[in-house]
């Protein structure tokens, strides 16, 4: 596999991960919709990333922003491990 393809693999899982935790998000404006088996998917894949935030981050009112903030994260961490192959294999 070319420096190219391997990028694209880490962009595409990145991006998956990414859509997990929007989903994760909008299923907290659901009723019930964490307690369905895509839920208990969803939560099970977002909870190890999201659970590190929580330790630092609390709640304003209602409204938690660490998912915002997990994503800006992530969108970093991508960042790094694209570099981090770059200088690799590059």
């Amino acid at each position: 596999m070319n420096l190219l393809g391997i990028i694209s693999v880490v962009t595409t899982l990145f991006r998956v991960y990414q859509w997990v935790l929007i989903l994760y998000a909008l299923l907290s404006w659901l009723p019930g919709a964490r307690e369905s088996s895509i839920g208990h998917l969803i939560t099970r894949l977002a909870s190890p990333f999201l659970d590190i935030f929580d330790r630092f981050i609390p709640p304003i009112g209602p409204i938690s922003i660490n998912v915002i903030i997990a994503l800006f994260t992530l969108s970093l961490i991508e960042r790094g491990v694209i570099s981090l192959i770059v200088m690799v294999f590059g």
